[in-house]
């Protein structure tokens, strides 16, 4: 779709720094979009949304896409890179410092690798995220782009942070694992949500 996107080396990992922002899966073929409230909690394949239907938001944060998006054949990431797995973000995790332990248990994880991964102070409300020393460190730069909920409307934009991972053994038929940074919050979350939600997507390097 034309975007350029800066990228940072974390470990033995290339990511991307910024929020997939794409509207064609690598196909050409275009992800559908324009849902109303009604509809969206509903579908059944891969849809986006831009946060209150702002195209400003879209250029800063990216947009929010449904896990039926990352699990599309067709490819979402740009070409040499991929929607990370749940593993791969524990490898990321394990590398700014949780343990093993750490990594493979749900919930609240870690100390300070949510305020590691975040970024771009002057987007985050003021908290134990933002106001953490290590804020910033790792060159990831989480955005707090907030999500769609399953009865489409749109929340916590400047407060939360959510990503889809992809695997093909998913939690189960109707939710899917994901990363979720809190302003008030230094540590990550590891949890599984419906699959219907909308969240931020980050790839990863092949």
């Amino acid at each position: 779709d034309g975007n350029v996107y800066e990228t940072m080396e974390i470990g033995e990992q290339l990511w991307m720094a910024e929020n997939l922002k794409v509207s064609h899966y690598n196909d050409g073929s275009e992800i559908p979009t324009g849902y109303s409230n009604s509809e969206w909690g509903w579908l059944d394949m891969g849809a986006y949304a831009v946060y209150d239907d702002d195209p400003v938001n879209a250029d800063v944060y990216g947009n929010l896409y449904n896990w039926y998006t990352v699990d599309d054949s067709r490819g979402v990431c740009p070409d040499g890179f991929h929607v990370p797995s749940d593993e791969e973000f524990m490898e990321l995790e394990m590398e700014l410092g949780m343990s093993e332990e750490e990594a493979n248990s749900t919930g609240w994880r870690g100390t300070n690798e949510g305020s590691k991964l975040a970024g771009n102070s002057d987007l985050w409300n003021s908290g134990d995220l933002e106001n953490n020393s290590e804020f910033g460190t790792s060159g990831f730069s989480a955005f707090p782009a907030g999500y769609r909920s399953t009865n489409g409307f749109y929340y916590d934009i400047d407060y939360r942070s959510y990503f889809w991972s992809w695997s093909s053994a998913e939690f189960n038929n109707y939710k899917a694992w994901y990363r979720y940074l809190f302003y008030s919050n230094s540590n990550v979350s590891r949890f599984t949500n419906f699959k219907h939600y909308g969240y931020s997507i980050r790839c990863l390097r092949d």
